[in-house]
């Protein structure tokens, strides 16, 4: 158990670094969590600490309640919603949050992300939708908004109306990539509205782009 938490203390702290280098998050906003492989426990970063101060040392382990287990510092104010997502969604293991920029301001205007563009059906499998908006930030309230905003649904990403994007994964890494992705996008399709009324994609399309992302695109594991 000691050499699964170690590793992913590790995997976590290594992940943060994407946030900024993607210009996902802003001076210490946003944060990454992991499930502790075969454990009701979950690692995430510390409350308060900047990114060149993030280590593996610094991150902190608390139960699936959020109390901590292991680490010096106080955990991530946001460790209740990520652990409300892990006791209610057990096939995920990795979940992100941020307020990155074009992304929160479609949040802010409790507007989906229409699928338009061929990369949206790829990763989310049809619009990024809006989920509730929890005003006192009860993180039991936070979290039933992502579980059920996603329960059933293909898109990795929710916009919590009034407050940012969260994101799942089968594991951190994925959840990372629906952060930088669900970004990309919602830049591209404002940039778009600019201009004129995106087109969107018909459902037949959607499915089959889908499909064959998730299940063809990228590099066979080597045997």
């Amino acid at each position: 158990m000691s050499a699964d938490i170690k590793e992913t203390r590790q995997q976590v702290a290594d992940l943060h670094a994407e946030l900024p280098r993607n210009e996902l998050v802003v001076w210490t906003a946003g944060n990454v969590s992991a499930r502790v492989p075969g454990a009701d426990l979950l690692v995430i970063k510390p409350s308060g600490v900047r990114y060149d101060e993030i280590t593996a040392d610094a991150m902190v382990v608390t139960d699936l309640a959020g109390t901590v287990v292991e680490g010096d510092l106080a955990p991530s104010s946001d460790t209740g919603a990520h652990a409300y997502v892990y006791r209610h969604m057990p096939h995920v293991n990795g979940v992100v949050h941020t307020h990155s920029t074009y992304a929160t301001a479609w949040a802010a205007r409790g507007e989906a992300i229409p699928c338009v563009l061929t990369v949206i059906a790829d990763e989310f499998g049809g619009e990024i939708p809006v989920g509730p908006s929890a005003p006192d930030g009860d993180d039991d309230e936070v979290g039933r908004g992502i579980v059920e905003t996603l329960d059933g649904h293909r898109s990795p990403a929710v916009l919590l109306r009034n407050n940012g994007v969260f994101t799942i994964g089968p594991d951190p890494a994925a959840a990372v990539k629906a952060a930088v992705m669900c970004e990309d996008v919602a830049r591209t399709v404002h940039i778009a509205r600019q201009i004129g009324e995106p087109v969107p994609i018909a459902q037949e399309h959607i499915d089959s782009l889908y499909a064959r992302y998730q299940n063809v695109y990228g590099q066979e594991p080597k045997k």
